[in-house]
């Protein structure tokens, strides 16, 4: 059920974001006069086709995973005499770089609504406040401790987790080096923190941040009680059911289901007595705790499973929640802040990877987004409309990349006849559209290298 949901929440969010970009390209081409013959959302044989009043064939495509604004072009073959003045090579250098300029920046509007709108919603957070530190690790060595509540990064203050990690990550990328603002019982305390060279590309691989600086922040009090039991598993062997609440490991107290399952995952092929409460009863059950290789681990060590699923509902202190929540015009200033951070981290992240200073793993195909997309459909029309905001942010910056098949090294042909004064020669534009295409086939081939070994590795 949950890959149709991310299979219909992936083509709703592309059919979406890639009209708002072809209509960028539209709306912009016609008020420049421009003469627009098709527009199209999707490709293939056309499920719908009308030709409007202004003489424009607008088509929706059997496969809707792309789109086009078709105008009238003298390179693509003979033009009418009546269509030629509104020719794309016949109207100035400048209102071309406008129109091919205006799909990006479509998106980007897109985006800036999406966070404008949130925040008028309220966009819930958690603050970043310290749990766990580990010995001997970066945070430990910065001073970093239990309880502290991280305020400022390098001088750009933190309101929530999200802001924390995104400064600290991109701190990490420019030079490992920076300043952590913190409150704790004494006050404010400053914090140098720094990571070796040698280090940081390893902590920009997928998930490997926190464990490598090496704190995280509070968790949430999960109790330990049954969700899911699997079939035919140690736990559904000793008799434990759904809504079972574990009380104890050998007679040891346990009160957060994640130090259970770390506890089980230190026991593997052991045998243990679990205290179980049912209803009103408390009972034992003896378990044995079944050995398995763990394929996220180096070595693919043995670790302990039973078979089961968190049943608890996760609860965060009131202290750690927060909410941002503005006006109509209040709400202009963050979400105009969400653009530009966002988009100056996605440039920084783009950058560093090209010299090798950032993992290629970060790179996401259609599987990693359409699992974005579905788990943010579940989660509300709020989520959905974030991950509609970032992804259609990281569409307009994709397309201004000056690759000849994208809107920016269109932009840069376009400034290079400027330059020289006349038309690139068509063979090097088509050279060019060769590496084009060759690289986002390179791009395709990693994404979905990527998304096979994330999801299926």
């Amino acid at each position: 059920m949950f890959i149709v949901v991310q299979i219909v929440a992936f083509i709703v969010a592309i059919g979406i974001l890639v009209t708002v970009h072809e209509f960028g390209h539209f709306w912009v081409a016609r008020r420049l006069q421009f003469t627009v013959l098709r527009f199209s959302i999707g490709f293939g044989k056309p499920l719908w086709q009308r030709v409007g009043s202004d003489g424009v064939e607008y088509v929706i495509g059997r496969w809707p995973l792309g789109g086009y604004v078709k105008l009238v072009d003298e390179r693509e073959g003979p033009v009418a005499p009546e269509h030629l003045p509104g020719a794309f090579t016949q109207r100035p250098i400048w209102a071309r770089i406008l129109v091919l300029l205006a799909g990006p920046g479509a998106n980007f509007l897109f985006a800036f609504a999406a966070f404008w709108m949130l925040f008028m919603q309220g966009v819930p957070g958690l603050k970043a406040v310290v749990g766990e530190v580990v010995p001997a690790s970066i945070a430990a060595r910065a001073g970093l401790l239990t309880g502290d509540h991280i305020v400022a990064v390098g001088g750009e203050v933190t309101a929530s987790r999200e802001d924390a990690m995104l400064a600290l990550l991109s701190a990490v990328v420019a030079d490992g080096h920076t300043q952590l603002r913190v409150k704790r019982a004494g006050g404010e305390r400053l914090l140098p923190l720094e990571v070796p060279a040698a280090q940081r590309r390893a902590l920009t691989e997928p998930g490997a941040f926190s464990a490598g600086i090496g704190f995280e922040f509070t968790r949430p009090h999960i109790p330990v009680v049954v969700g899911q039991v699997v079939p035919g598993g140690a736990a559904a062997a000793a008799g434990l059911e759904t809504g079972d609440t574990i009380l104890a490991i050998d007679a040891v107290p346990v009160t957060e289901f994640l130090d259970f399952r770390n506890k089980i995952s230190a026991l593997p092929n052991k045998t243990v007595r679990l205290t179980v409460r049912r209803a009103q009863q408390t009972m034992e059950r003896q378990l044995v705790i079944r050995g398995e290789p763990d394929p996220n681990l180096p070595g693919h060590p043995m670790v302990g499973r039973i078979g089961i699923g968190a049943g608890g509902v996760v609860a965060y202190p009131a202290s750690v929640q927060l909410i941002e929540r503005y006006g109509p015009v209040g709400a202009v200033k963050p979400a105009l802040r969400e653009l530009w951070s966002k988009s100056v981290m996605t440039l920084k992240f783009l950058g560093h990877m090209v010299v090798g200073e950032v993992s290629l793993k970060n790179v996401s195909g259609p599987i990693g987004i359409a699992a974005y997309a579905g788990a943010s459909a579940l989660a509300g029309g709020v989520a959905f409309l974030g991950f509609l905001a970032v992804i259609s942010l990281s569409l307009g910056i994709l397309n201004l990349l000056p690759v000849p098949v994208l809107d920016g090294g269109q932009v840069v042909y376009q400034l290079a006849e400027a330059l020289v004064g006349r038309p690139l020669p068509v063979s090097v534009q088509i050279v060019g559209q060769q590496i084009g295409y060759a690289l986002l086939v390179l791009l395709m081939v990693l994404a979905f290298y990527n998304d096979i070994a994330r999801h299926f590795g």
